[in-house]
């Protein structure tokens, strides 16, 4: 029996995929857990249309990912850390104090989880930080630390 998975079955196939699997599986296991449905004429081309709209719906969030990178690239975001003797400091600058000065200064908020800082922000300077912004997409974030 052909069926289509509503979603991803271990050992069968990925979600959106028509597979062939035995006619008491499909039906004691796949659809009655609401796994799979029976690969009718129309509920393929009801899959083929709903393809179609979740490819137009990511291909419109990509867009407009680039457009937040580019908008990102104008950025100068400025933070305080404290510093004591000869410039040294007292712990690093975190992607929560970051996502924080963006959503203060320029009104948008980033999850701190994109955030991709290589080594410890742990002194006075100019940085740039990459931001994960959609797959395909990585933003740079210019941030300028200074002595609180």
């Amino acid at each position: 029996m052909k069926v289509i998975l509503l979603q991803d079955v271990n050992k069968v196939g990925r979600k959106g995929e028509i597979v062939n699997v035995s006619d008491g599986y499909a039906r004691n296991a796949l659809i009655r857990k609401n796994l799979a449905k029976e690969a009718t004429n129309a509920a393929i081309a009801e899959m083929a249309q709903r393809k179609k709209h979740d490819d137009k719906i990511e291909a419109e969030r990509l867009q407009e990912a680039k457009k937040f990178a580019e908008e990102m690239k104008k950025w100068d975001v400025s933070l305080s850390i404290k510093t004591g003797e000869g410039g040294k400091t007292f712990g690093s600058v975190s992607p929560k104090q970051i996502a924080d000065a963006v959503k203060d200064q320029y009104g948008e908020e980033l999850d701190k989880k994109k955030f991709e800082i290589d080594e410890p922000i742990k002194s006075v300077g100019a940085f740039e930080i990459k931001v994960k912004l959609h797959p395909d997409v990585i933003g740079t974030l210019k941030i300028h630390v200074r002595e609180a």
